[in-house]
This record gives C-alpha cells, sequence and structure tokens, in this order.
C-alpha cells in the first residue's frame, strides 16, 4: 500500500485520531524525529510524541488505543525493542505503522500497515527511512485536519533524493579536511537546531561512539548558551549543522560565539547545497536532516579511513548478551 492509501484505510476505520507516537530505537528513533518534528509544528489538535522503544514498553502511553496512530521503526526490522512495541501496540488496538527494509522481518509482520524503503542504493536511498516517515507525517495531518502545503512537501520529495546525490559529488575534501582535523579530537560536541537537531544526536551518538569509538556529545544550539558555551576554547571540537530556514539565527549565533572563542569548528551548512534553490521556502526547513543526514555519511567514511576503523567494527553490538 502506498503512504495515501494507508492513512485513508485507518480513517476509514477511524475518523478520530487523536495521537500519534513515534517508536524506534538508536538511529532509526533520531530518523522518526524529523516527521515528529514537523507533525508536532501543524498539528493543532492531534497530540504527537517521539519514544525510545522500551520507554515505550515499560511505561505505555494511557493514550496508546484505537484513536492512536504508532508509527514504529527499525533499518533491519529485527530491533527487539521495537518489535515489542509494535506488538504491545497492536495489542491494544492502536494502528500500527511499521518502517523498514525487510517486508519479512519481525517488525513488518508486527503491524498492520509497512512502509518499505531503500538504504544501501546511495546515499540518498540511505536518507529514505526518515523521508518516507515525514511523507506520512504530511499525509496524516493533511488527511485528519488538513494542510496548506502539503503540494510543497510532496514536490520537495521528488526531489531531495536527486539534491542529496549531486551534493555527496563535491563534498569529499571538505568531509577528508573535518577527518584530518577530528580523528584523535578527546571529545567532538555536536550542534543543530529545529528538525535537524536529532543529526547532531545520531552522528554524535551512533556515528562516533558507536561506530568509531570516539567520545561524543550533542545538544541543540539554543540550548548552548545555557550551559554548554562555557566549554568553548581553542581546544574544543565542534560540529555544527547550519540550516535553512526559521531556526538558522540560532545556529548563527552559536557559530559566532565559536569562532569568537577560537574552538575548532566545522560548519555543515545546508544553504552550501542549494536546498532553498529546489524546496520551497514554506517547508524548506523539514528537508533540512535530509540533506544534513545524507552529506554525513560521507562525513563519516572518511573518519572511519582516517582512524583506520571500518563503521562496521564493534565491541559488544551483536557480539554479547546485554
Amino acid at each position: 500500500m502506498t503512504i495515501q492509501e494507508i492513512v485513508a484505510t485507518i480513517k476509514s476505520k477511524q475518523p478520530e485520531i487523536r495521537s500519534v507516537y513515534f517508536v524506534g530505537c538508536g538511529a532509526s528513533m533520531s530518523e522518526l524525529f524529523p516527521g515528529k518534528y514537523f507533525l508536532e509544528n501543524n498539528a493543532k489538535r492531534l497530540r504527537v510524541s517521539l519514544y525510545t522503544a522500551n520507554n515505550f514498553n515499560y511505561s505505555t502511553p494511557e493514550a496508546v488505543d484505537d484513536t492512536a496512530i504508532v508509527i514504529t521503526c527499525s533499518l533491519s526490522g529485527g530491533t527487539p525493542e521495537t518489535v515489542a512495541a509494535s506488538k504491545l501496540a497492536m495489542e491494544k488496538g492502536a494502528h500500527v505503522i511499521s518502517v523498514t527494509i525487510d517486508p519479512e522481518s519481525n517488525l513488518a509482520k508486527a503491524s498492520e500497515y509497512q512502509l518499505i524503503h531503500g538504504f544501501y542504493e546511495s546515499y540518498g536511498a540511505k536518507m529514505e527511512k526518515p523521508a518516507n516517515v515525514l511523507a506520512l507525517a504530511c499525509e496524516i495531518l493533511n488527511e485528519y485536519e488538513g494542510y496548506a502545503h502539503y503540494d510543497d512537501i510532496q514536490d520537495g520529495l521528488t526531489k531531495i533524493y536527486d539534491l542529496i546525490n549531486d551534493s555527496v559529488k563535491y563534498l569529499l575534501p571538505a568531509a577528508q579536511k573535518f577527518a584530518e582535523e577530528n580523528y584523535d579530537a578527546p571529545l567532538l560536541y555536536c550542534m543543530a537546531s529545529g528538525a535537524t537537531q536529532y543529526v547532531a544526536y545520531s552522528f554524535s551518538s551512533f556515528l562516533m561512539m558507536e561506530m568509531q569509538w570516539l567520545p561524543a556529545s550533542s545538544f541543540h544550539t539554543g540550548e548552548f548558551f545555557h550551559g554548554p558555551f562555557e566549554m568553548a576554547d581553542e581546544n574544543a571540537h565542534y560540529l555544527l549543522l547550519m540550516n535553512d530556514g526559521p531556526t538558522r539565527p540560532m545556529d548563527a549565533r552559536a557559530l559566532t560565539f565559536l569562532q569568537r572563542m577560537h574552538a575548532k569548528v566545522t560548519v555543515v551548512d545546508a544553504k552550501d547545497y542549494g536546498l532553498s534553490s529546489c524546496i520551497r521556502q514554506s517547508v524548506v526547513e523539514y528537508f533540512n536532516p535530509l540533506l544534513i543526514g545524507g552529506i554525513l555519511r560521507v562525513y563519516a567514511e572518511q573518519m572511519a579511513i582516517k582512524r583506520n576503523h571500518p563503521l562496521t567494527m564493534r565491541r559488544y553490538m551483536w557480539k554479547l548478551e546485554y
């Protein structure tokens, strides 16, 4: 079923939806955030939440019932906590949509509806998961409340993959410079705002800490001046993700301070890759995490090369009982 067919089918069964829950673990939870952010920003009546799967399992919201849509996400479709969350939501009568690459996975089987996406085909394909979730969030909003910029989102979704794939052709020198300057950083601070804030979290927690064993942390640029800026000096390493859209002033303010303190800062700016030249201004902020997320895969790959540490290397994950 298409996204449109899934949402239309749910509405035919349940004319009133009150809550939408986005549920996943790790990078998959992070890639649910753009859809959650979009829906939370634009819905007037729908209640919207993002949960890590086991929190959802151990402390299940009372509103998970037949008036709720639960969107569960796992790349492989095998994450045990997310599969359990999907089953739990089904048992409580929610309308459960899984997002995965494998239609035969446990997650897909534990849901009423499935969104199957690509990943390995290109850098653009690596962003199909969050793009599909954004499309799903837009469809839910439009079906249940209406959305004035629905066509603008649809137009952007037809263009974002090509923009990502075109952008990565030119950013290798910048990615190599980032790796050279940060491969032995004692701690890498990753910063972003708006729809992109969980891209910073994902890059620090998963691409750096999980896949590179490199100490990293992340925080919202709007919070930078409420504590974290005390760490800024000439020895501190930062990755700043700059949005094209309404939250950009927070990113720019943080950059000005980092430069003033002579910190070691790498900037990945959506404007440098022409985001607003192909995405309409009314919805451009929601496409920042897709573009920047695709670009950062190259940054992570170059870090892995510089550190002689493949992104697939693990000490504990998939090797121990935990």
